[in-house]
């Protein structure tokens, strides 16, 4: 599937980016940074890791909501 493989490519780019230091990103280096995450939550979301992986904070989400404290 080419939308995996571009994920791919996109994953190791926001691991790369995010590496790096905070100090010395501009306003624009964290508007792209933001822009690259969406598009790999775009890409990987009809894959099915992506929906095991909606799945399975679905469920995390729901377990967490039903515990009170």
């Amino acid at each position: 599937m080419l939308s995996v493989d571009v994920a791919l490519l996109l994953g190791v780019i926001v691991v790369l980016r995010l590496r790096r230091r905070t100090e010395s990103r501009s306003r624009n280096d964290e508007k792209m940074t933001v822009l690259i995450v969406l598009l790999l939550g775009v890409l990987i979301a009809p894959t099915p890791f992506g929906q095991w992986m909606r799945d399975v904070l679905g469920r995390l989400v729901h377990g967490v909501a039903g515990i009170s404290f």
